[in-house]
């Protein structure tokens, strides 16, 4: 099906990946990266995705510096960005707002809210 928005998912966890890619693949089409480097090269390559969710902890390249990256680039610039973590909101949310990304969801998350995150961010 065509008409599929598609999804950038960026995250070192295979786990993570399996459980995202499981619950949005019936309604997403989906690109995997499970480094930031590959993230950065996938991110402005065709089909361009209509947004990122992407993990903060990360080896070798965090979730902020590869927003930050996607953000400096103008290919990438409008990508929205949805960071997904296990790390607590607090400071963490501020700063990934500061970086350009549109949202933040805290793992363990629920599958209908982020659908309803993912639809609200691609759409405005």
């Amino acid at each position: 099906m065509n008409d599929k928005r598609t999804i950038l998912i960026v995250d070192d966890t295979p786990l993570n990946i399996k459980i995202l890619s499981d619950a949005l693949k019936d309604d997403f089409r989906i690109l995997v990266a499970s480094c930031g480097k590959r993230a950065l090269e996938l991110a402005p390559a065709e089909p361009r995705p209509d947004l990122i969710l992407l993990d903060i902890m990360m080896p070798e390249m965090d979730g902020y510096e590869v927003c930050r990256r996607l953000k400096a680039d103008n290919a990438t610039k409008n990508i929205p960005v949805i960071f997904i973590t296990a790390l607590e909101k607090g400071g963490i949310d501020k700063l990934g707002r500061e970086l350009g990304a549109v949202d933040f969801v805290t793992k363990p998350f629920s599958i209908p809210d982020l659908k309803t995150r993912i639809l609200k961010a691609i759409e405005g």
